[in-house]
């Protein structure tokens, strides 16, 4: 591991460098995507300074999300062909436009899923996945951080210094997971001291929210998921009850917990029609759904039984607007999501890295490590 350096203040009599790169000539390694089911691992030019607020950042850690599975079986038709994927990760600045004022050459920094101008209409609003010249784009709309380098726009707002003798890979999970499991799941939900919460899908989206309902002490966290691995891990994480959809009727167990009544949160985590409805199923009268999962189908919405129950449906995209806090309680040791990392690979070995989490029942994965060596 690479000595952190710490962020301190910008030498104002350092030169910046010239708003358009030098370096346009030079290739690298990347991840790309090529059509649903298509991937490669090949050489891509490494990004150059576009704007003046552009950072370009060595990755030193990245990692797989399920929002790139999701891409990878075409759920996400804005991802284009040639698009390098991936919006999570770490790494140490290699060029910072003129326009860059908090960070400097040689800082170690955490890259956030979201990119924000922080001045638009909806960045005002703490509304950054919206931002209008931003929001979710790394791999996505630009290209992102399954790579040897990234470009990040309004680098500003979009980056965070990492503290000196940080757990770089426990703060790559602060990129997307902690952030959307607690804004999308737990803050949207409302959840309550006493509440009774249901999370749909234990992987590493519905531990997140597993780990982060904790800050609310909520009276009982029921985990339901298809895969024995994953409740197992759950428990250990804190949930108090376990359902394998797959071997019992999980609403009858639901209804049979909460004595035929519902949970007051549930918590979607998943991104599938089925998961969506079961939320539906176990919801209490004047409960919350709050969704996390990325939809690529339509999901039935039941409002024949729902219209009367005083339901709350949530949506979100991930703002980020919760990072620091984050930040702090990782530092803290209050929040400790290196127990979420189950493999590691190099960064050249990603296409094995894909068949390990695309089958993470089988292989009992949670979230890979890539690191760039």
């Amino acid at each position: 591991m690479e000595t952190l350096i710490q962020k301190g203040d910008v030498n104002k009599t350092e030169p910046k460098v010239n708003s358009i790169s030098d370096d346009s000539g030079k290739t690298m390694k990347a991840l790309v995507y090529h059509g649903p089911g298509k991937k490669a691992w090949e050489d891509k030019p490494v990004p150059v300074i576009e704007k003046t607020t552009d950072a370009i950042v060595k990755i030193l850690k990245t990692t797989i999300c399920g929002t790139d599975l999701h891409i990878m079986k075409g759920d996400v038709p804005e991802v284009t062909d040639g698009r390098i994927i991936g919006h999570e990760g770490v790494g140490i600045i290699d060029e910072v436009g003129n326009s860059v004022s908090s960070f400097k050459k040689g800082d170690h920094v955490l890259i956030s899923c979201i990119t924000s101008c922080g001045k638009c209409e909806y960045c005002k609003k703490g509304m950054y996945s919206h931002c209008e010249d931003g929001g979710w784009i790394l791999g996505h709309l630009i290209d992102g951080t399954q790579a040897e380098y990234v470009r990040i726009p309004h680098a500003d707002n979009s980056l965070y210094p990492i503290p000196a003798g940080a757990d770089e890979e426990a703060l790559v999970m602060l990129s997307d997971i902690l952030p959307t499991g607690f804004e999308c799941g737990v803050l949207n939900g409302q959840v309550k001291p006493g509440d009774t919460i249901a999370i749909v899908g234990s992987g590493p989206i519905g531990i997140a929210a597993l780990l982060t309902a904790q800050f609310y002490t909520p009276a009982e966290i029921i985990m339901i998921d298809q895969d024995d691995n994953r409740l197992s891990v759950a428990k250990t994480f804190g949930a108090t009850q376990t359902i394998n959809s797959a071997n019992e009727d999980a609403v009858k167990k639901i209804m049979s917990l909460t004595g035929g009544k519902g949970v007051d949160v549930a918590i979607e985590a998943v991104g599938i029609p089925e998961t969506f409805e079961l939320c539906q199923e176990i919801i209490a009268p004047g409960g919350r759904i709050a969704n996390i999962g990325v939809h690529g189908k339509s999901a039935t919405l039941h409002l024949e039984t729902l219209w009367s129950k005083n339901i709350t449906i949530t949506t979100r995209l991930v703002d980020t607007v919760t990072t620091p806090m984050l930040l702090k309680t990782v530092q803290s040791k209050k929040l400790q999501p290196n127990q979420l990392i189950t493999h590691h690979f190099r960064l050249n070995q990603v296409m094995e890295a894909y068949d390990t989490f695309g089958n993470a029942a089988k292989e009992k994965a949670l979230k890979v490590i890539l690191t760039n060596e």
